[in-house]
């Protein structure tokens, strides 16, 4: 791999590229789900490749019907923390956060999980003295791959998008980081396979976390 030397800034995605969460999540969607008396038929691994879109498409792709989306969340949410035993943090994360931290990278997290949680989520794994600043969904925010969220990032950070390298496991952050101009690193341990990944031409692919500092 080829060294970027003018990266200043990196921006993770959170499940799947720091945090293992897949059992975590489809157990408190099923479980908010049946709160709410809704069949709940889909397999893990099934889900598993839609991990990282909004709710509403996800459930859209599952012809999954849920009238009162609000109530479905605030379920969610509050089960999501006693399912936690059932993630972690991936192999090489923080010592990837801390060597990019040494080298004095602007370190960022992206996730379309809701502001509180991903902030919990970060907390809960005392990973919160690595970012410079952490942005889950916002109202008001279009979510990945919208550039928006990322060229928020980036403005209150105050660097460039095109000094940015964004780093997931999905075709949205690809597509977030490319719409934003930013360098786009796909991850291959997450949630989607090499063939889909590729389709979306990252600038990077890696299998490890820690082959970044390759790169930065």
């Amino acid at each position: 791999m080829k060294q970027k030397s003018h990266i200043k800034h990196c921006c993770f995605d959170l499940d799947g590229t720091l945090v293992d969460s897949n059992k975590t999540i489809y157990n408190a969607t099923a479980f908010a789900l049946g709160k709410l008396g809704i069949d709940f038929n889909v397999s893990k691994d099934l889900f598993e490749l839609k991990i990282g879109q909004h709710f509403v498409d996800i459930f859209s792709a599952f012809n999954i019907d849920v009238p009162d989306f609000e109530k479905f969340i605030a379920i969610y949410k509050n089960n999501y923390f006693e399912q936690m035993e059932y993630s972690k943090v991936y192999y090489g994360v923080e010592e990837t956060l801390a060597a990019l931290k040494n080298k004095n990278i602007k370190i960022s997290l992206l996730t379309t999980k809701i502001q509180d949680q991903a902030d919990r989520i970060v907390d809960h794994f005392n990973l919160r003295k690595y970012f410079d600043l952490v942005m889950g969904r916002r109202e008001g925010i279009a979510h990945k791959p919208s550039p928006e969220p990322l060229l928020k990032i980036c403005n209150d950070l105050f660097v460039d998008a095109k000094s940015t390298l964004m780093v997931g496991d999905t075709e949205l952050d690809i597509q977030c980081g490319k719409n934003a101009g930013s360098y786009t690193c796909g991850v291959l341990y997450g949630y989607r396979a090499k063939e889909l990944l590729e389709l979306e031409n990252p600038d990077f692919i890696v299998e490890s976390i820690k082959d970044i500092l390759e790169i930065v």
